[in-house]
């Protein structure tokens, strides 16, 4: 039997989700619960894959046991297994040909920065300290949606076998005076697409690059030519479709 894990994570103390041989990660206290839950060795298959630092606001991993489980109790004894840090919200069972990442349909980010000092704020979202022209930015962001190869805003040397994605949502939204947040919903991401599609949107809100030249890296395809990574910290898995 297959059975989703849908929760939630403050991913500071963590080397992000896959496991690492020399750093803590999400899938190693997960994978760790449920194996202690189901009293045997289980592997825990993510949807996909958060770098060192990023949160979740909603994540979905599945596992596969002959066991037959109470799903509220499930829930109920991973959360006081799990640190306090990792809050699983549902376990159920699925059918068997439903998998955690090959599944999903599509994935939402949100990316939030402040351009104001907030000590409130620090831990998660970007601190900047100039002016930046949003009404630009979301004329770039849209221009997103007219590609699907992001070579350009993906990590050099990723072991990534295509570097085509649909981005069918891409905006900056105002939340107050000081701070706004980058959406962008894709069905899929390359590793460290989203900080770096931020940070060269960011290129183009202090007026560093025109609308034409960020078409032009996008269509060259080439990580050198992209603004930078911008920090994990401001960065939320916001949700996961199936």
């Amino acid at each position: 039997m297959r059975y989703f894990v849908t929760f939630k994570y403050d991913g500071t103390r963590y080397h992000g989700w896959q496991i690492q041989p020399n750093g803590n990660s999400i899938q190693a206290e997960l994978q760790h619960a449920v194996s202690l839950l189901l009293r045997e060795e289980t592997l825990v298959v993510g949807a996909g894959r958060t770098d060192a630092g990023v949160h979740a606001r909603m994540m979905v991993a599945h596992f596969d046991t002959q066991q037959e489980l109470d799903c509220v109790q499930a829930a109920y004894r991973l959360n006081r297994i799990l640190p306090r840090d990792i809050a699983v919200d549902k376990v159920e069972q699925v059918d068997g040909d439903m998998h955690a990442r090959f599944s999903a349909t599509s994935r939402t980010y949100h990316y939030y920065i402040h351009t104001r000092k907030n000590p409130f704020l620090r831990a998660y979202s970007c601190e900047l300290h100039y002016a930046l022209d949003f009404e630009k930015m979301n004329k770039a962001a849209v221009i997103l949606l007219e590609y699907d190869d992001f070579g350009a805003f993906c990590k050099s040397h990723s072991d990534v076998k295509t570097t085509l994605c649909k981005i069918t949502e891409a905006r900056w939204v105002k939340k107050d005076n000081d701070s706004w947040y980058f959406v962008i919903t894709a069905n899929r991401f390359l590793r460290n697409m989203v900080r770096a599609v931020v940070g060269t949107l960011i290129e183009v809100g202090r007026n560093r690059i025109s609308l034409d030249e960020f078409r032009m890296i996008i269509e060259g395809g080439r990580r050198t030519d992209a603004g930078e990574s911008m920090p994990g910290n401001a960065l939320f898995l916001e949700n996961i479709k199936y």
